[in-house]
């Protein structure tokens, strides 16, 4: 049975879902929510989800909201991303959580702040408060991948499929790959990874239909 990914090209948080289910081989196709048309705001979707959220799975029978959620199922599924090992299960866990607290958070907080609001309502002491934290951010996962090709182990998981879920976008948001040379290393290893797809080829929507 085909799954189903309810997403949009601009949501990173979406991006990291449809990177593993197109990386793990499985049958899917993206179900566009027109979110700057108020999709998620409306009662179909909170049925669907009442967090109001994007990404949303649907795997037969079974129903996931949260990227990081489907990422564990896709590995359940698939046998692949976990980690090879309790140690790196529980390493890649880490950074999954890692990735939601100080990077793709912030990250997709200020980028939205800074290309997808209205002028007006943008807010500049914001804007430098998260890009100061995605900083730091960078900057530890720079240092840890000094000497590695992965963030865990041998090879891609989820906390390489996760953390790198804003970072190919092209909007500025503060994040430039030539100012953090690991991690640039790193993305090219993700962009060398058979199937890999940019985000606006992986999934349906693109400021460029606004425009």
């Amino acid at each position: 049975m085909t799954i189903k990914l309810y997403c949009f090209g601009e949501s990173g948080n979406a991006y990291k879902a449809a990177l593993v289910l197109e990386l793990a081989g499985l049958d899917w196709e993206p179900v566009f929510v027109d979110f700057f048309g108020g999709e998620t705001r409306q009662p179909a979707f909170r049925a669907l989800n009442v967090m109001g959220e994007v990404p949303v799975m649907v795997d037969g029978d079974v129903s996931l909201t949260q990227s990081g959620v489907m990422q564990i199922h896709i590995s359940e599924k698939t046998g692949k991303f976990g980690g090879e090992t309790p140690e790196e299960r529980r390493e890649v866990l880490r950074w999954m959580f890692w990735d939601n607290h100080k990077l793709s958070g912030q990250a997709g907080m200020v980028r939205f702040q800074m290309n997808f609001l209205p002028e007006a309502k943008r807010s500049g002491e914001a804007i430098a408060f998260l890009q100061g934290r995605l900083k730091a951010a960078y900057a530890v996962l720079d240092t840890h991948l000094r000497g590695r090709d992965w963030i865990v182990g041998q090879s891609p998981t989820n906390a390489d499929l996760g953390c790198c879920g804003y970072l190919f976008y092209p909007e500025p948001f503060g994040f430039a790959r030539e100012d953090w040379p690991e991690i640039d290393r790193w993305l090219s290893n993700i962009e060398g990874l058979p199937g890999w797809k940019h985000p606006y080829d992986l999934m349906p929507g693109s400021p460029a239909d606004r425009a």
